[in-house]
């Protein structure tokens, strides 16, 4: 099981000098109080693998800004899968950029991942993927065929890899999170998402999200319009590394130092009704718990006792994470339906993110999400009534309003 927070370990400091490590009793609201937190240095444990999560990451995200500029022509290829969500060249093609570079330079650590290329090889769209990744696909790569992009897709499929029941080592990758976003209008938020396991442990996460506007609510009007036509599809991207905090930058900005990165913390809401929250897109504020104390709305200027803001995030669960992270939004909310599949790599990149920032996630019995729960192959988790993310302050509040108005 994943032990993330509450335990005794060793906490590790980084500076220019080295490292110096000190054993304490800590909860995940540790980051909270340690307000000098480093950016990750190159000493820092996961510097490497970190290190090249961004770059690849950063590709994966102008693959699908590329990708999706050929949909709005004639022959842009949108697909639909037999579960029935869009999918398009780019989930593959991100999937396969990130496998192939990814297995080139750490080859002992498979890949869990969503996609497969069964439904491509029937639909014979392996050339659009090969042209997409062939023009991300770093200078080391050899010149890549259609067998190469094929067998890429299907190292983080199903039957790639059988994990057992000790604790493993591995990445989780969602290609794009939030697919129906990606295919929606140009402001939808979608995210290229990727975490690392160690002996079960989420130790590093990357979050691209092409579509990511600052917020404008903290700038001034003159910099809101001197900033604006910049700030227009500029993206993100969103870092954790383990005891080194959470960090942003614009996506594919070209200062690789520490200056470059702002560290994110979540907000301090401490009040429920005052908290800005976020759902599922496919569900409902009326199915929540919640909704038997509170209304929502999407009006700031309604927000009351009883009323609270209900925050438009678009699709995918990994925006609402970075919303979290990023001190945009307190809350996300998420329920588990029956007969409804939730996958690993839809919540492990934003539970680091979320962690390391202060905040906290748990199942609706306050247990934390257990990543090894699926044995054999780490794709499913099982939480319990479903997903919990907060600030930290709010979590036990709304925990005890879940444990009195439903039965989990």
């Amino acid at each position: 099981m994943v032990m993330v927070m509450a335990r005794v370990f060793a906490v590790r400091f980084f500076d220019g000098g080295g490292s110096v490590s000190r054993s304490r009793s800590c909860s995940i609201r540790r980051f909270n109080v340690r307000a000098n937190l480093p950016f990750p240095q190159k000493n820092a444990k996961y510097y490497k693998e970190l290190e090249a999560a961004v770059d690849v990451v950063q590709r994966a995200c102008r693959l699908c800004v590329h990708v999706k500029s050929s949909l709005l022509s004639t022959d842009g290829k949108v697909l639909e899968k037999n579960d029935q969500t869009p999918v398009t060249v780019a989930d593959f093609g991100v999937q396969a950029l990130l496998s192939l570079e990814l297995n080139q330079l750490f080859p002992s650590i498979p890949l869990v991942a969503e996609e497969d290329s069964a439904f491509l090889r029937s639909r014979n769209l392996a050339d659009a993927v090969l042209s997409a990744v062939t023009a991300e696909a770093s200078s080391t790569c050899k010149p890549l065929t259609q067998d190469d992009v094929l067998e890429a897709i299907d190292r983080g499929g199903t039957d790639a890899f059988v994990f057992g029941s000790k604790p493993a080592t591995y990445w989780v990758l969602d290609p794009i999170d939030g697919t129906r976003g990606f295919l929606r209008t140009s402001k939808a938020l979608y995210v290229v998402g990727l975490a690392l396991v160690v002996e079960g442990e989420i130790v590093i996460g990357v979050m691209g999200c092409p579509n990511w506007q600052e917020d404008l609510s903290k700038k001034s009007s003159t910099e809101m319009m001197e900033g604006r036509d910049a700030l227009s599809g500029s993206g993100t991207i969103m870092i954790a590394h383990m005891d080194c905090g959470t960090w942003t930058k614009r996506l594919n900005s070209k200062p690789k130092l520490p200056s470059a990165w702002t560290r994110c913390s979540v907000d301090g809401s401490d009040i429920v009704h005052k908290a800005h929250f976020c759902i599922p897109d496919s569900q409902t504020w009326e199915s929540l718990p919640l909704s038997s104390l509170f209304n929502a709305t999407n009006n700031p200027d309604d927000v009351g006792n009883n009323q609270i803001l209900l925050l438009s995030t678009c699709c995918g669960s990994l925006c609402k994470y970075m919303m979290v992270a990023s001190g945009r939004a307190s809350v996300f909310v998420l329920r588990a339906k029956e007969k409804t599949i939730i996958k690993a790599w839809d919540h492990a990149v934003g539970m680091i993110c979320i962690h390391e920032a202060g905040g906290k996630v748990t199942d609706w019995k306050g247990s934390e999400i257990d990543l090894a729960a699926d044995q054999v192959g780490r794709r499913i988790i099982f939480p319990s009534g479903g997903v919990l993310v907060t600030n930290g302050n709010l979590h036990n509040q709304i925990l005890h309003i879940i444990s009195q108005t439903s039965r989990v």
